[in-house]
């Protein structure tokens, strides 16, 4: 029996790796939203039906998939985007795969995928981005409109970064007014189901990126064909495979 899949564990936190059946030879981190997980036997992406149909195509185009539970609803804390460098370095040890991977990203997803640009640019070939949070200040000012998600963001970020929620307003959180990484990124906004405003999120990264000279494109979708998206996104990545 072929092994697809293999569950295992890096200090506390849950991993994953999907082993296609015809390995193209590229890998693909997966870094999801704040409903993501990863535990002994599954994840989140195993059990929504449209994001395991991604994870099929993307292997059936032979990638290498790895995704890490990151402490849960993470926020693109310190220790997130440590025990992701650790997980990318732990598979480029275990598996024969071209070190410059792509990442894909989902909601608060992108908090992470901007550092892990920024911190090891020659190792990231290109990000899809799925409706993506890329500025926690900024969303945390829009939750304070419902005052239940706002006390509940406060709490996760609290427990995130590790520090009082009175000291949350003055921290350093990300955003992607600290990035000057430019690497390839294309996003995926979905117009009828927006967490993270566009307006605040993907547009404003849209514009940084274009007065920084390196534009991106910024797809809008009503999510009613999935299968476009997901051949959208493996378009995307061949686009950025043509240097090994």
């Amino acid at each position: 029996m072929t092994i697809t899949e293999r569950f295992f564990q890096i200090e506390t936190e849950w991993n994953v790796v999907h082993l296609p059946t015809r390995p193209n030879g590229f890998g693909i981190l997966i870094i999801g939203d704040r409903s993501d997980f990863v535990d002994e036997k599954s994840s989140f992406w195993h059990q929504h039906y449209g994001r395991h149909q991604l994870i099929k195509e993307l292997m059936n185009e032979g990638y290498t998939l790895f995704h890490s539970n990151l402490y849960g609803n993470n926020w693109g804390s310190p220790r997130a985007v440590t025990m992701a460098k650790q997980l990318y370095h732990m598979i480029m040890k275990k598996e024969i795969l071209n070190q410059r991977i792509h990442v894909l990203t989902e909601g608060m997803g992108g908090l992470t995928a901007l550092q892990l640009m920024e911190a090891m640019p020659d190792k990231i070939r290109s990000v899809a981005m799925m409706n993506p949070c890329l500025d926690l200040q900024a969303h945390l000012e829009k939750e304070k409109e419902h005052k239940f998600f706002y006390k509940r963001l406060m709490r996760e970020i609290s427990i995130a970064y590790e520090i009082e929620e009175k000291k949350i307003k003055t921290a350093k959180l990300p955003s992607m007014y600290d990035i000057t990484s430019n690497q390839p990124v294309r996003i995926w906004q979905r117009m009828n189901l927006a967490t993270y405003s566009p307006k605040e999120h993907s547009k404003k990264y849209e514009e940084l990126r274009k007065k920084s000279g390196s534009p991106i494109r910024l797809i809008y979708h009503l999510g009613d064909n999935p299968y476009r998206i997901n051949q959208s996104i493996i378009k995307f990545y061949k686009e950025n495979e043509k240097v090994l």
